[in-house]
C-alpha cells in the first residue's frame, strides 16, 4: 500500500471522525494570492544583499565604530564637517506668512522630543554606519506639529517598493514583536496620493500604523535596502587591527630577554644543583661569581623587518576606499602644505555629495511639517513661493583663504573696470565677474538685481546733487554798483 494510503487509514483510524482527513498531493508551484501586485517591473534582479547579510552588516558596522580605531574616525570625521557649527532650517522673506513659516520650523526644530540639534548628530552618524534611517512622523491633528521618531534599522523586516516604480519605496514592515505583531508604515513623501497610480494606492492603504521617513545611502536604483560606509572596508579594518595586535605582541617579545648562564667543566648534577641556587638579580644590583661562571643577557632575535611600512600599506588601503587622505590620520609621509591641499579635494568632493543627500533630507522633513501645518489651518503651501521654500543651511565644508580672495577680488574689480571703459564687456558681464570671486568670500551677488540697484543709486545722487547756477562774487556785485 503507498505511504498516503496507510497515512490516511492510520490518521482516521485514531482520529474522531470530524477531524478525519484527506490526503492531497501538491502540484504545480506555491504563489501568493496578489503576487501580481508585487512583482518588481526589472524582473528577478537582486540588487540587495540577503537578509542575514544585512543585519550583519548593521553589528558589524557597529562593532567597529566602538572598537575599531580607524573605522571610528572614518565615521565621525564626516559628521564633525558636516554638522560643527550647526545646522538649520530657513526660508526666504520678510512678509509675514515668511516670518510664520520660520517660526513653525523653528518650533519643530527645538521641540523638547524632536531637539533636533542634539539628534543630528546622532543620525548623520547612523545613516553613515547601517546605510538607512527610518524616523516615524507624529502629527498633532489641531495645530499640525510634528515630532519625529525613531526606528532602528535591525528592526526593518522588508521595504516595500512602488510595483509600478521599483525605484520608490512605499512602506515599511517590522520585524514580529514578542506577541508576533508587525508594524506597517506607509512611507512618507511630499505630496498628494494621486501621484502614484490606482494599484500602489491600494497597496499603501494596508501601511495603517501611521507614517515614516525612509532615507538610504550606497544603495542602487532597483535595491530596497541601504549599505554601511564601512561596508566595503569592514575586513580590512579587522585584519589591521589584528596586525597592529600582532605588532604590540612583537614589541613584548623584542623587549624580552634571559640570562644564559655558562658552567665551565660542570658535570649534570653540578648543573642541577647550581640552577637550583640561581635566582634573577633584580635590576641595579650587583651579580658576582668566579671564572668558572660565565653570565650573559640573551635578547630574542626574530629576524623581523621593520613593519612600519606594512602598517602603512594596510591603512592607506582603508583610507583610499574611504576617500581619506593619509596625513587626517596622523600619517604625514611626505605631504607638505601645498600638496596636503590639493589632496583634500576628493574627499570634500565626497562630503559635499553627503552633504546634499543630508540637505534633501532636512529639507523633505522642513516642507513636511509646513505642509501639515497648513493642513491644520486649512490651507495650501505655495512650493513656488521663496517663502516656503525651506533650505538647510550646513557650515561650510573648508575655510577659504580670505587674502588670497581679497586679492583677487581687486584685481578683478580694475580688470573688469578696464574691460568695460574700452566697451570689451557690459556692465553686467563686469559684474557678473565680480560676484563670482565675491561668492567665495560669502557674498552672493546677483548681477541683474545690483546693476540696477547701482544705477538707481547714481541717478539718485545726481538728483540730490543737481546743478544750480552759483552766485554772483561780491567783488563783482559792487563793480557793477560803482560802473552805474
Amino acid at each position: 500500500m503507498p505511504f498516503k494510503d496507510r497515512f490516511i487509514t492510520l490518521a482516521n483510524a485514531v482520529l474522531p471522525d470530524a477531524w478525519h482527513i484527506a490526503f492531497r498531493e501538491a502540484t504545480g508551484v506555491q504563489i501568493d494570492a496578489d503576487e501580481d501586485q508585487w512583482r518588481k517591473l526589472s524582473g528577478d534582479a537582486q540588487r540587495d544583499l540577503a537578509p542575514m547579510t544585512q543585519q550583519r552588516m548593521q553589528k558589524t558596522a557597529h562593532y567597529l565604530w566602538e572598537a575599531n580605531l580607524l573605522a571610528n574616525r572614518i565615521i565621525e570625521l564626516p559628521v564633525a564637517y558636516l554638522l560643527a557649527e550647526g545646522v538649520a532650517l530657513k526660508v526666504d522673506g520678510e512678509s509675514d506668512e515668511a516670518k510664520d513659516n520660520q517660526a513653525t520650523l523653528d518650533r519643530f526644530w527645538a521641540d523638547p522630543i524632536n531637539e533636533m540639534d542634539l539628534k543630528l548628530p546622532k543620525k548623520v552618524r547612523e545613516l553613515a554606519l547601517f546605510g538607512e534611517q527610518v524616523y516615524p512622523a507624529f502629527v498633532n491633528e489641531g495645530d499640525g506639529m510634528v515630532r519625529i521618531g525613531y526606528l532602528d534599522p535591525s528592526l526593518i523586516e522588508t521595504v516595500v517598493m512602488d510595483p509600478d516604480n521599483p525605484e520608490q519605496p512605499i512602506g515599511i514592515v517590522t520585524v514580529k514583536d514578542r506577541k508576533g505583531r508587525a508594524r506597517r508604515f506607509r512611507v512618507i513623501i511630499n505630496g498628494d496620493e494621486d501621484v502614484f497610480t490606482s494599484r500602489t494606492q491600494s497597496i499603501r492603504e494596508t501601511f495603517g500604523d501611521g507614517e515614516a521617513f525612509y532615507f538610504r545611502i550606497n544603495d542602487l536604483s532597483s535595491g530596497r535596502r541601504g549599505r554601511s560606509d564601512l561596508l566595503a572596508q569592514a575586513d580590512w579594518l579587522d585584519g589591521l587591527d589584528q596586525f597592529m595586535w600582532g605588532e604590540l605582541d612583537r614589541a613584548g617579545f623584542l623587549r624580552a630577554f634571559v640570562w644564559d648562564v655558562t658552567l665551565k667543566n660542570a658535570d649534570a648534577a653540578t648543573v642541577k644543583k647550581r640552577a637550583g641556587e640561581i635566582h634573577t638579580p633584580p635590576p641595579g644590583t650587583v651579580n658576582v661569581h668566579n671564572d668558572s661562571e660565565t653570565w650573559e643577557p640573551m635578547a630574542p632575535d626574530l629576524k623581523a623587518a621593520d613593519n612600519a611600512e606594512a602598517a602603512r600599506l594596510f591603512r592607506n588601503h582603508v583610507l583610499g576606499g574611504a576617500s581619506l587622505p593619509e596625513h587626517w590620520f596622523g600619517g604625514g609621509g611626505d605631504v607638505n602644505r601645498a600638496t596636503a591641499a590639493e589632496m583634500g579635494g576628493p574627499t570634500f568632493k565626497m562630503l559635499a555629495m553627503r552633504q546634499r543627500v543630508w540637505k534633501h533630507i532636512l529639507e523633505s522633513i522642513g516642507r513636511f511639517v509646513l505642509m501639515k501645518k497648513t493642513a491644520a489651518d486649512g490651507t495650501k503651501p505655495d512650493w513656488s513661493n521663496s517663502e516656503w521654500k525651506v533650505q538647510a543651511v550646513f557650515p561650510d565644508l573648508v575655510n577659504e583663504d580670505v587674502d588670497k580672495f581679497a586679492n583677487a577680488l581687486s584685481k578683478i574689480a580694475i580688470a573688469a573696470a578696464a574691460m568695460v571703459e574700452n566697451n570689451f564687456i557690459t556692465k553686467k558681464t563686469a559684474l557678473a565677474l565680480i560676484a563670482i570671486v565675491a561668492g567665495r568670500l560669502g557674498l552672493e551677488i546677483d548681477a541683474d538685481k545690483e546693476l540696477l540697484a547701482a544705477e538707481a543709486e547714481l541717478a539718485k545722487r545726481r538728483e540730490e546733487d543737481g546743478f544750480t547756477e552759483p552766485p554772483e562774487p561780491d567783488g563783482g556785485a559792487a563793480a557793477g554798483a560803482a560802473g552805474a
